[in-house]
């Protein structure tokens, strides 16, 4: 595999005071007496890397805005694409012989024969084709997704893993930065962005780029049209986009309505004067 490690800031030290800081999952206990009971058991880097149905792992709420705004966006793309499906946070039997099952922040596949309420998504037997991956880090579990899936990704067949790696310039300052790895005959080749910072991901016919949130301080993920270079909007982008649109005709109507009175005032006047000047040329 070719792939070429680059210097990168480091992962921040984890909080061991929380055992729960990767998030948890609910086990069935069975005691010598043969009662059972159900105990919340706190998950491993390593659960999260390889996840079980049912696992819950904590993500801050950025990371959670970008995967949704992802999954929105590439499955109205793939929508004019026939057995396309963009999956978030769906456990992924990749089908490959010694190859565990993950849990890929964002997962496209072709040639599925229908949608489903996919617990984990079995590719063998959909008999899907892998699409790309898309994995935003997180500060607890980076190293999984910078120095363990690249390899492991490769091995699923997955011919594009893009991450946008997210660090902290300061409390509550995040900062993204993408790069991708591309699957080629002798191996995964790294790919950086282009000129604007932008990854091209063919299969959904945009540019993933990164955009500054002025309000809140931080990067954001967004994602740019491949033939006009727009930014694709969120559905709250799209809502603000269409309420102004809809403010805008409304002023326009009332500009419209009140030079229409205007000028049915003065037509009026017009008419009267016209009126003034005929008797006056009665009576003279």
């Amino acid at each position: 595999m070719s792939i070429v490690s680059t210097p990168r800031p480091a992962s921040p030290p984890a909080d061991d005071a929380d055992p729960f800081r990767f998030g948890w999952r609910y086990v069935t206990i069975r005691h010598p007496d043969g009662s059972e009971s159900i105990e919340q058991v706190p998950l491993t880097e390593e659960d999260v890397l390889f996840p079980e149905e049912g696992d819950y792992i904590v993500q801050t709420d950025l990371h959670s805005t970008d995967i949704a705004y992802l999954k929105n966006v590439f499955n109205a793309r793939l929508a004019r694409v026939r057995r396309a499906v963009a999956v978030a946070d769906c456990r992924v039997d990749w089908g490959v012989r010694g190859l565990r099952p993950m849990g890929p922040d964002i997962a496209v596949f072709f040639d599925v024969a229908r949608r489903k309420d996919w617990a984990t998504l079995d590719v063998a037997a959909e008999r899907a084709r892998v699409g790309p991956v898309v994995e935003v880090t997180s500060p607890s579990t980076r190293d999984n997704d910078l120095d363990r899936k690249p390899e492991l990704y490769e091995r699923a067949g997955v011919p594009l893993y893009v991450i946008a790696d997210a660090t902290e310039a300061g409390p509550g300052r995040r900062r993204l930065r993408l790069f991708a790895y591309r699957r080629e005959p002798d191996g995964y080749r790294r790919v950086e962005p282009d000129a604007r910072g932008r990854i091209w991901i063919e299969a959904v016919g945009l540019w993933l780029g990164v955009m500054r949130d002025e309000e809140m301080d931080c990067d954001r993920l967004a994602c740019y049209d491949g033939e006009t270079g727009e930014e694709v909007g969120d559905y709250q982008a799209v809502t603000r986009a269409l309420e102004e649109a809809m403010a805008e005709h409304a002023r326009a109507e009332a500009r419209a309505a009140e030079a229409e009175a205007r000028a049915a005032a003065a037509e009026a006047r017009i008419r009267e004067l016209e009126e003034a000047l005929r008797r006056n040329g009665s009576g003279s």
